[in-house]
């Protein structure tokens, strides 16, 4: 059935800290450029989104991520609303499940290690990160820096406390901190992402290590694709040696400092995967 509307959903304002103008922005954007192309689009936040009783738009772009949204949304997807990001790409975000698809897919990542947030015996050499297992950063306390193993005990009990079952510990890598956006399916130029860029984060005393650029977009392009991502961020560690290190990978991200650039090229591919798939 031909459905004249499209909806976008907004991500939970719990899982935009400090970021919540910014990932309103680029949804609204978004739209904005679909219904430039004669779309009609209703935004939704994803309390808004039955995904039974609901008439089915056409296809349905979103930003949401918790466990409950998705799955309402997968309900839409099994009567055959096409999504992007699928809600099964988004939930391969959360980090436990993030480092099995990556083992799997032999997808280079930071060095990763679960473990239960309540085992008072667990051993690492310190300085780590301690990041909750599911969901990217929430509030303070889902990503803390340990630089002793009293600090690593005491992150751990901190989620315990919240009802966190398992964390994530990963090393401190020393190197340059980049930040990277993606969008599309297949390849570009140099087996790059089909739109790909990358900038230095800006709180960090920078070195200024030499890489190659084209690695760290191919780098970034096959996590994508073994994730199911279409709209995609994340972070990489340039390493002294020039080698990146892939730190984290997420759907959707705000497109900060190439928002309207983002937008317009989001905009495209979805009018090219949904209206005429053969383009894409």
């Amino acid at each position: 059935m031909e459905h004249s509307s499209c909806w976008g959903i907004f991500r939970e304002v719990a899982h935009s800290p400090g970021r919540e103008s910014d990932d309103t922005e680029i949804l609204r954007l978004t739209a904005k450029q679909l219904e430039a192309r004669g779309l009609q689009v209703i935004l939704k936040t994803p309390d808004e989104v039955n995904g039974v009783d609901d008439v089915p738009p056409r296809f349905v772009f979103l930003m949401c991520e918790r466990v409950e949204a998705l799955g309402r949304l997968r309900a839409l997807e099994t009567r055959g609303v096409p999504h992007v990001n699928t809600p099964l790409a988004v939930l391969n975000t959360y980090r436990e499940r993030m480092i099995e698809v990556f083992a799997e897919a032999n997808v280079p990542f930071i060095e990763s290690r679960v473990v239960s947030t309540r085992d008072r015996r667990v051993e690492t050499a310190a300085p780590v990160w301690v990041k909750r297992a599911d969901v990217h950063n929430t509030q303070d306390g889902d990503v803390v820096f340990a630089p002793t193993a009293d600090a690593l005990r005491a992150a751990l009990a901190g989620l315990a406390a919240r009802g966190i079952a398992r964390a994530v510990l990963q090393p401190d890598v020393r190197g340059d901190l980049v930040k990277f956006y993606g969008v599309g399916v297949g390849a570009g130029a140099n087996g790059a992402p089909p739109w790909f860029r990358w900038f230095y984060h800006k709180e960090q005393r920078l070195a200024g290590h030499s890489f190659d650029k084209a690695r760290l977009a191919r780098l970034v392009r096959s996590a994508a694709a073994a994730l199911g991502l279409e709209v995609y961020g994340g972070d990489a560690i340039i390493s002294p040696a020039g080698a990146p290190v892939l730190l984290d990978v997420n759907a959707w991200p705000s497109f900060a400092l190439y928002r309207d650039e983002a937008a317009a090229r989001i905009a495209t591919h979805l009018a090219l995967r949904f209206l005429d798939p053969g383009l894409l």
